[in-house]
């Protein structure tokens, strides 16, 4: 007698229908992992700063109180810099035309991790997100890096 039709006793089930089962429990799991673009995540609504920023005695801060974080020289034209410890990115999408981004993939909620050409590159999912305003040049991520607020004086970028 074959699987298909083994007797079972009431309350009880072949093993293929145990086996199936099983795969199926396996298969859920398995795309659980992946997950979903959740637009509800608190990931998905943005990292916070990590910090209450500088204080006016802190050699790192602005006359506004905020954290110098880099120069302008260090953020390439048409490129940008992550600084993941400062919860931003820096981009320079023209000559003198500085832009803040959060961190954060909207996707997963995963850290973005460098710049390549005029792209902001996720370290999970290799979404891509414009340099000029944080929109999304490459799925999986749906939704665009939020913006940071940055400052700009002189030859300093700082975190107001």
């Amino acid at each position: 007698m074959g699987d298909d039709q083994m007797l079972t006793a009431p309350g009880t089930q072949s093993r293929r229908a145990l086996l199936a089962g099983a795969g199926a429990v396996g298969a859920a799991m398995a795309l659980a992992a992946c997950g979903t673009d959740d637009e509800t995540s608190p990931a998905a609504a943005g990292p916070t700063n990590g910090g209450s920023g500088a204080t006016s005695g802190d050699p790192g801060a602005t006359a506004s109180g905020g954290e110098v974080i880099a120069k302008t020289s260090d953020i390439p034209v048409g490129g940008g810099a992550v600084f993941a410890d400062k919860g931003v990115v820096v981009t320079q999408p023209q000559a003198g035309q500085f832009k803040g981004f959060s961190p954060i993939c909207t996707h997963q909620g995963c850290p973005v991790s460098r710049i390549e050409g005029d792209a902001i590159v996720c370290t999970c999912h290799n979404s891509r997100f414009s340099i000029v305003d944080g929109s999304v040049k490459l799925g999986p991520a749906r939704r665009p890096l939020p913006p940071k607020n940055i400052e700009v004086t002189g030859d300093q970028i700082s975190l107001p």
